[in-house]
């Protein structure tokens, strides 16, 4: 089944404010995001009749209906980490085209930052001591995404020669989009030499291979095509999509330098029945500097082990010929713990024309891919305008 065409992004908000905001509980940053993003599309929250969620206990979309006096005919709690909200958009396109829904709400909100003031250090699946990790990774000094993302990089530097000072470039490059955005927590000039200087995290990343730690949400609304065309927006339109997954703890991971952006990646390629030329801007998940660089990789941007050169010489900054996290990503931008809502709506703030002085000129298609887990899953969306 292709959705090609069949659906198309309406709505696209984030909270009234991001970064640190500690008087607001997740529950109500799903909310107001929601809020936002209905007012975006003009359409009122009684025509919601499906909402796709997670991150807010095991009932998420029941408690969050609850919440906004939501009804829903079409319920959707997939959970796979920071690449939930994109893959919610495949799924809300599969059950509007199937005629079991008609306005689909897709919401996100974490305070990972002021969270872990409140209730203290975070707990949940990277710590249940009845998964494999807890039993066969944690015991040797390994827990958490910044060392397991850095094995991961290291494998990668062993096997392809990449370096720091290619990692160091997307960070730099990065920041230099968040210049651009006043709603960017770290505006300030970086350097390669600043990123090479700054303390270790986990070898090989410096703090300015991480993400952010911050307090965020946002939403989405999706609708089929029929009431796209009516919306005082031109649609963005779902050209393609593809999900995948290949393991849970990182001893199940099939091979340290491949993620599953290549099965997602090449799904939602053949669907949209476009190339990777043309795609005019490219956004993707960068908890760390090495996890922008092997999606990069994974969907077929450039050869296996090339992610490095690739981006060298400020290729992805702006200017460049390869605009990639225009809204300063996830180094740089805002990362409250499942990033991928945020690479949605900036794709889609793209396609609008709306970014101001980040503005990527005659944007008319989006490459956006979200990771979750530990490399472990993706979602991959095609979007366009016509």
């Amino acid at each position: 089944m292709t959705l090609k065409n069949k659906v198309a992004i309406v709505g696209a908000d984030e909270t009234d404010r991001i970064g640190i905001v500690p008087d607001m509980t997740p529950l109500m940053m799903h909310a107001e995001a929601a809020r936002n993003a209905l007012r975006d599309a003009g359409i009122d929250k009684s025509e919601v009749d499906a909402v796709f969620t997670c991150g807010i206990g095991g009932m998420a979309s029941v408690q969050l209906c609850e919440y906004l006096g939501i009804i829903p005919m079409y319920t959707d709690n997939t959970m796979t980490g920071g690449s939930s909200f994109v893959i919610h958009v495949e799924h809300a396109a599969a059950a509007i085209n199937a005629g079991l829904c008609n306005v689909a709400l897709i919401t996100h909100g974490e305070t990972g930052l002021s969270g872990r003031n409140r209730r203290g250090p975070r707990g949940g699946g990277f710590f249940d001591a009845t998964l494999p990790s807890a039993q066969f990774e944690m015991p040797f000094g390994v827990g958490g995404p910044p060392s397991t993302y850095s094995m991961a990089a290291m494998r990668h530097m062993h096997e392809y020669g990449t370096t720091s000072e290619q990692l160091a470039e997307i960070a730099v490059a990065t920041r230099k989009w968040a210049q651009l955005n006043p709603r960017a927590m770290m505006r300030d000039p970086l350097s390669i030499e600043d990123v090479l200087s700054s303390r270790w995290i986990a070898y090989p990343f410096h703090i300015y291979d991480c993400c952010l730690v911050t307090d965020a949400g946002g939403a989405v609304v999706v609708v089929g095509a029929d009431r796209a065309r009516e919306m005082a927006k031109k649609p963005v339109w779902v050209l393609g999509s593809g999900e995948a997954s290949t393991h849970q703890s990182l001893l199940g991971m099939p091979d340290l330098t491949q993620t599953p952006a290549r099965y997602s990646g090449k799904a939602a390629f053949e669907m949209a029945g476009v190339t990777h030329a043309a795609i005019d801007v490219v956004e993707v998940y960068d908890s760390f500097t090495y996890t922008a660089l092997v999606t990069i990789e994974e969907l077929g941007f450039c050869a296996k082990g090339e992610g490095g050169p690739f981006l060298s010489n400020q290729r992805s900054a702006p200017g460049g010929d390869f605009p990639m996290n225009t809204n300063g990503g996830g180094l740089s931008y805002t990362h409250p713990g499942m990033y991928g809502m945020f690479i949605l709506i900036e794709a889609v703030r793209q396609l609008w024309g709306e970014c101001g002085d980040r503005q990527v000129p005659d944007a008319k298609l989006a490459c956006v891919n979200a990771t979750g887990g530990l490399l472990s899953a993706t979602g991959t969306l095609i979007l366009g305008v016509d």
